[in-house]
């Protein structure tokens, strides 16, 4: 298992517990993904936590299968399809880096809060890429944590990280800029169809982007 496994792994109750810390922006960046989803498609979401965003876009889609490195976070996933009744998702252990998912490639593939954490984001979008069907969508959202994106209260938090990482209390971030997402996106091979800002600060970056 490794150490981003076992952060998450030990976070996961905690984390299944915690509200929405921006329920306006969440629901902003919800009502745009369902917008670009048919009830023909097949879904992939990487980093799905503990799935409650899979689930709510689950009716508008015939299957997303929902993947994550945590096992705990897949359990809880699970338990609360069941106690749902949701039909038509899956959810799976799985990371770009060392388990790739099955039954690919999809009609559209999401990351929400995803790729930041991922040790090497430019290799990941690679990986993501070989996992959505030619035309298909990439549909992400992910903080930007450069200091030219920040305001002085986000960047005291920033610089806090590595202590925090240095007692276990935080796990591996990567700081990049709008700019820089969105050059990695469009040199792992998509065309980027839909940007916003959701919240505009520390901006949570919402791309739509179609694989070329």
């Amino acid at each position: 298992m490794t150490s981003q496994a076992s952060f998450w792994d030990n976070m996961a109750v905690r984390y299944s517990k915690s509200p929405i810390r921006d329920m306006e922006a969440y629901n902003a960046s919800l009502d745009r993904t369902r917008s670009y989803l048919k009830p023909t498609d097949t879904a992939l979401e990487l980093g799905c936590g503990t799935g409650g965003t899979a689930r709510i876009l689950a009716p508008h889609l015939a299957h997303i299968t929902a993947t994550d490195i945590s096992s705990e976070m897949i359990r809880i996933a699970r338990e609360r399809a069941a106690e749902e009744g949701t039909q038509n998702a899956k959810f799976e252990v799985a990371d770009l880096e060392t388990s790739l998912p099955k039954g690919g490639p999809y009609d559209v593939v999401m990351a929400h809060n995803l790729i930041h954490l991922l040790p090497d984001p430019t290799a990941a979008m690679q990986e993501v890429a070989n996992l959505v069907k030619p035309g298909g969508l990439f549909i992400s959202k992910t903080p930007c944590l450069a200091k030219a994106e920040l305001g002085w209260k986000w960047r005291l938090m920033v610089m806090a990280i590595p202590l925090m990482q240095l007692l276990g209390k935080a796990p591996h971030v990567t700081s990049f800029s709008i700019t820089e997402l969105e050059q990695m996106i469009l040199d792992a091979g998509f065309t980027i169809v839909e940007t916003g800002s959701y919240p505009v600060t520390p901006p949570g970056r919402y791309i739509v982007a179609r694989r070329d």
